[in-house]
């Protein structure tokens, strides 16, 4: 078994009120959930306007399928022309890890 997981740091575009941010990062949480049956949440950075973490996780018993889904996910995310994707982090776990 394959847990992988993505965690984006997103700067917003013109977001001046966090109800405003909320319509941006729901859509993107939805459509990657949506897209490819993965677990994603706004994870970090709830109080600031234009900024946003999101965070998601997919487990798979194929290294190469889970990878193939990062990709596409990091994709996704990285096309959205509301968003600047500041960084990207990617794990890999293993159920043999220590």
């Amino acid at each position: 078994m394959y847990v992988g997981t993505l965690s984006f740091d997103l700067l917003l575009g013109d977001v001046r009120s966090l109800k405003e941010k909320r319509s941006v990062v729901r859509p993107i949480v939805a459509e990657l959930q949506r897209k490819f049956a993965v677990s994603a949440a706004e994870v970090g950075g709830q109080d600031l306007h234009r900024r946003a973490q999101i965070g998601l996780a997919v487990v798979s018993g194929d290294t190469g399928h889970l990878t193939d889904v990062l990709d596409r996910c990091e994709r996704l995310v990285a096309a959205r022309p509301e968003v600047e994707l500041l960084s990207v982090r990617r794990r890999v776990h293993s159920d043999e890890d220590d």
